[in-house]
């Protein structure tokens, strides 16, 4: 049973139920929430997908869902919590299947340059920064974006130089991939223009050979590697912040690729009881096996507020950046085809051997010839171990393919994991970046259902905002957030299709959705009360959707103030 055919069964479940229930004795209910407009996920995909207007909770489980005067009469007991929630919108929390909590959090306590409009918007930042810091002391953040920019240039290290003096520093591009870095920065990492590109990296050279400070990919760690870790309370500080920017957008559920001490500060949080989400944390596909044998191990797997998943590992790099690996160049840079991380032979050799430790894995891969690098490498890994053909592997982003590659998603059984706000970013230059022959097949949420292959959408926090509501209104408008342009319409999904993507394919994608992405007896009490009707309104109102209350195991996590102050 795959996730799209999850709602019909538990459907048919609750209606050969019914009669049992009606014939036993009800517990009472720590809570009640009536008076709603509920989206229970159940159907979702039908054209008359389930709704109620109450929900019975108990021990972090949904108990009943049905209307007040049913669920109030069997339900309500001495001691029963009542929320009335005014006939607002309700549905299964968003599952976040992309983020990375731990550099949202360094970048909003560093120098953040998430939209900046020009190199002189940036450099303003950096210099308020460098004036408050210490002699010598390292000056690091992220978030800019050169094509939002005027000019469409990439800064250098003259431009970082000239606000940032001898202070070392260190600026990571929003996709993570490439980074732009001080004279100082540069000489502290012992990069000079004898040092040769790392694999899987490279180092970019001005027009007399010396390096322009633009790093890119693996070349990255022979700087990161010099600059000193936080402090524990200051890494704590960020995640709580980021911890709860996710649940005041919705989310019940994330799927995080952090540092393993972002883990522990996560797993000290859930013990002083202060988590508010749940949090799949990924391990590092290049670790040594004993070594993720040992932090899988750290943590029991059958907790259902933290635990480790699958192995994440990165076959190449962004469209931005030009290091997405491509089969052929790129349209507006045909001296570039991207970088790709792997030599194949060692990735399949790698992809075979954590299969049979039995692990699932993920290949970031934006490209489509990193695509079929990640699809190689599990075809090697099932024809070495059957076993993996269960395993659920996923291809995170899944950009751009080639026209027989969703075919072979399907053939081995492959997760797209798409964030589909990335559109909205990327919709001014992709057509430019990938000509017209690859964009039919970029970003092809559609492709992937008609393939009958499995969708988890995300958001790729912090490389794109981590509202929910741009990836709802991206699947199913394929329009800029001013709808006056449009990238490949063929591609939209309907709202259904889009939520359950972002609900129960998310679930799906961490086996999970036994338990979580839909509101039904024994699943968890995990949903979002919302001020407008996702399915009612215009799509173009989905971008200014306000989350009301986030709920998580039944518990009240998030709770706007106005939401507040119409409740009492």
């Amino acid at each position: 049973m795959n996730y799209r055919t999850l709602p019909v069964f538990v459907a048919i479940f609750c209606l050969v139920s019914l009669p049992l229930f009606a014939q036993s004795s009800a517990a009472p209910a720590e809570i009640i929430c009536f008076h709603g407009n509920i989206l229970t996920g159940v159907a979702l995909q039908s054209t008359r997908p389930e709704r109620v207007t109450a929900l019975a909770i108990a021990h972090g489980e949904i108990l009943a869902a049905g209307d007040d005067t049913s669920i109030l009469a069997r339900y309500k007991g001495p001691s029963t919590e009542l929320i009335d929630l005014h006939r607002a919108f309700v549905m299964p929390g968003f599952n976040d299947a992309h983020v990375h909590l731990g550099d949202a959090a360094q970048i909003l306590l560093s120098v953040n340059l998430t939209g900046t409009h020009s190199l002189a918007e940036m450099q303003q930042r950096i210099r308020d920064a460098a004036q408050k810091a210490a002699p010598g002391a390292w000056i690091t953040g992220g978030g800019w974006d050169h094509t939002l920019w005027a000019s469409k240039q990439l800064p250098t290290r003259a431009d970082i130089d000239a606000v940032a003096g001898s202070h070392p520093a260190y600026f990571v591009r929003v996709d993570g991939h490439i980074a732009v870095v001080s004279t100082a920065a540069l000489r502290a990492a012992g990069i000079t223009r004898a040092t040769p590109d790392p694999s899987g990296g490279k180092i970019d050279r001005d027009a007399s050979g010396n390096p322009s400070g633009i790093v890119r990919e693996t070349a990255r760690a022979l700087v990161e590697k010099r600059i000193p870790a936080p402090t524990p309370e200051l890494r704590r500080k960020g995640i709580e912040m980021v911890l709860q920017d996710a649940v005041s957008h919705g989310l019940t559920s994330v799927q995080d690729n952090s540092g393993w001490q972002d883990f522990l500060v996560y797993e000290q949080l859930e013990q002083e009881g202060r988590l508010p989400l749940r949090i799949s944390e990924w391990l590092p596909f290049d670790a040594p096996v004993a070594l993720l044998r040992e932090h899988q191990a750290h943590h029991a797997k059958t907790d259902r507020m933290l635990h480790t998943t699958m192995l994440k590992g990165f076959m190449d790099g962004s469209l931005g950046s030009r290091t997405a690996a491509l089969d052929a160049p790129y349209s507006d840079d045909p001296g570039n085809s991207g970088i790709p991380r792997y030599d194949q032979a060692k990735l399949n050799q790698m992809a075979v051997e954590r299969a049979k430790a039995g692990f699932q894995m993920g290949f970031h891969a934006i490209g489509d010839r990193a695509v079929e690098m990640a699809l190689d490498a599990f075809a090697a890994a099932e024809q070495a171990d059957p076993a993996a053909r269960s395993a659920r592997n996923r291809i995170e982003h899944s950009q751009v393919l080639g026209p027989d590659d969703f075919a072979r998603y399907r053939q081995l059984g492959i997760i797209a994991s798409m964030q589909p706000n990335h559109l909205l970013t990327d919709m001014s230059w992709a057509a430019q970046r990938l000509g017209p022959d690859r964009s039919k097949y970029a970003y092809a949420w559609k492709s992937f259902l008609d393939d009958d292959v499995a969708l988890a959408f995300g958001t790729d926090y912090p490389v794109e905002p981590i509202t929910p509501f741009r990836g709802v209104y991206a699947a199913v408008t394929r329009q800029n957030e001013a709808g006056n342009a449009v990238f490949d319409p063929e591609e939209r999904i309907t709202l259904g299709q889009a939520i359950t993507a972002y609900t129960q394919g998310s679930a799906y994608a961490e086996f999970a959705e036994t338990w979580k992405g839909i509101l039904a007896p024994g699943y968890a009490a995990d949903f979002v009360v919302l001020d407008r009707d996702l399915t009612a309104v215009a799509p173009n109102a989905i971008l200014g959707a306000t989350v009301l209350r986030t709920v998580v195991a039944g518990k009240t996590v998030y709770q706007a103030a106005a939401a507040e102050a119409k409740r009492r």
